[in-house]
């Protein structure tokens, strides 16, 4: 199956199309630890939809990048509506960001936005104003505007932006993805307390609806 990817937690076996991808060797406790539950969701926003779902999609993106913006105009609704609005499954987000800075301040900035209870709002408002990949969109202005739209209070928001509060915490979430052998974005990791599936690229709803039905 192209660009659908199996791995088995915690031995942390992968199959891509019949290749190891993880091997079983002497790090292999490392290499579980690094797919545990508890770290795969380290450093991630407010999950999106039951907590509680025995499955969770994990997505690593960036807000430049297209075929992210392809996903969240595309497949993120239907997912919500067949799986996250019926508990079966939530939902949430790392920051790769492979577009350089304008993306590390993008991520910034919608984690300051968390500080005010409104990551996604302004998640989603980022998505839909995008301008393409290194174009110059994604400036402080632009940010400070995006947050004006989601009534954010601007001088806490500002100084939040200003002073990198959450540099640290992407840069962090961009080299554990670099660790578990993210190199692309989307990519998405789906899991429950056994078996993880890998999803690259902005796949039709039909990949996630067939990667759900292999770890359930």
């Amino acid at each position: 199956m192209k660009n659908v990817y199996f791995l088995a937690i915690p031995i942390v076996i992968g199959l891509i199309i019949g290749l190891i991808v993880i091997s079983n060797g002497d790090n292999s406790d490392q290499k579980s630890n690094l797919f545990s539950k508890e770290k795969l969701l380290e450093n991630t926003p407010p999950i999106i939809g039951d907590i509680d779902a025995k499955i969770t999609i994990l997505e690593f993106g960036d807000y430049q990048c297209t075929f992210c913006y392809k996903f969240h105009q595309q497949t993120l609704e239907k997912i919500k509506e067949s799986y996250i609005d019926t508990g079966k499954v939530n939902y949430t987000y790392k920051d790769f960001p492979l577009n350089g800075l304008d993306s590390i301040l993008a991520a910034e900035a919608s984690f300051c936005a968390d500080d005010q209870g409104k990551y996604w709002e302004y998640h989603n408002t980022i998505f839909n104003n995008w301008a393409g990949e290194r174009t110059g969109w994604i400036t402080n202005n632009s940010l400070l505007d995006f947050a004006e739209q989601n009534n954010l209070d601007l001088n806490e928001f500002t100084e939040c932006v200003n002073s990198h509060k959450y540099t640290q915490k992407v840069i962090e979430n961009q080299n554990f993805a670099e660790s578990i052998g993210i190199n692309a974005t989307p990519s998405f990791l789906i899991f429950n307390d056994e078996k993880l599936v890998r999803v690259i690229g902005a796949q039709p709803i039909e990949k996630f609806v067939d990667a759900i039905k292999q770890i359930n």
